[in-house]
């Protein structure tokens, strides 16, 4: 079945929006200047309400915001409902929340381990469901989920198996629904990046903590968060149809192949 044309009225639902130095509140800039409306969720409703009055002094555009658990099928099913009621369709969900750790295996507690799963995968696994159904009825959609190189490495600088193995299931899942939806003009994502400059690596990266960092890149510095935005937004525009169950690698060199 051919996709439906890119409609002009479009929502896009972006996960972990909240966060000061994150991807999601610079892809939300990005996305508003670009005429997108928005649908904003993240565990804390201050920094949302500060980038949503934020953003609407730059753009016209449409925006909505909701505190919630990514995890709780409750709480996004409250969210979509008014995003669904105060915004364009949704044409695009964009799952960026996420929790890192640094926990070894033989020291990770099952509490532990199950915290990032839920967050991280079941999260993704939540969110994505709550929407791909009105995007299949309309016949065209994108989802991009955020996985990591550790996915691909086993670990990191700042991850280690709980957080490894929650992003692979990121990338396992990406490629089963992609597979799933693919006739219905819906596609499906994964992007992997490496150390990119947010707080997520336990805080900002200054001077002390630099050079442990960038000795694990070849490309000699830190990843900046437009560089994942950029390619976020062209997943989900009009050019990007041809394009599902791929994960794309954001790493300045981490890991090739």
């Amino acid at each position: 079945m051919a996709s439906a044309s890119y409609p002009i009225e479009r929502t896009a639902i972006v996960t972990g929006s909240g966060s000061e130095r994150g991807i999601g509140r610079d892809l939300a800039g990005r996305l508003s200047r670009a005429g997108w409306s928005l649908g904003l969720i993240d565990l804390h409703a201050g920094p949302l309400g500060d980038l949503a009055r934020d953003l609407k002094k730059h753009s016209a555009a449409d925006i909505a915001v909701a505190e919630a658990d990514i995890s709780n099928p409750s709480m996004i099913d409250d969210a979509a409902r008014r995003f669904e009621a105060e915004l364009p369709p949704v044409l695009a969900v964009v799952n960026i929340a996420g929790i890192s750790d640094p926990t070894s295996f033989v020291d990770t507690s099952l509490e532990r381990w199950e915290r990032v799963l839920r967050i991280n995968l079941t999260g993704t696994f939540v969110v994505t469901k709550r929407f791909v159904p009105g995007m299949m009825a309309r016949g065209i959609g994108r989802v991009v989920s955020l996985s990591s190189t550790a996915a691909q490495s086993g670990g990191g600088t700042y991850s280690a198996a709980a957080y490894a193995a929650s992003k692979a299931g990121i990338e396992g899942m990406t490629r089963a629904v992609a597979i799933e939806v693919a006739a219905t003009g819906v596609t499906v994502n994964a992007i992997a990046p490496a150390i990119i400059d947010t707080d997520i690596m336990g805080g900002r990266i200054d001077e002390t903590r630099l050079p442990y960092f960038t000795s694990r890149l070849p490309v000699g510095r830190l990843g900046r968060v437009d560089e994942v935005s950029a390619l976020i937004e062209f997943l989900i525009g009009p050019d990007a149809g041809y394009i599902t169950g791929a994960t794309y690698n954001v790493n300045g060199g981490a890991r090739i192949g």
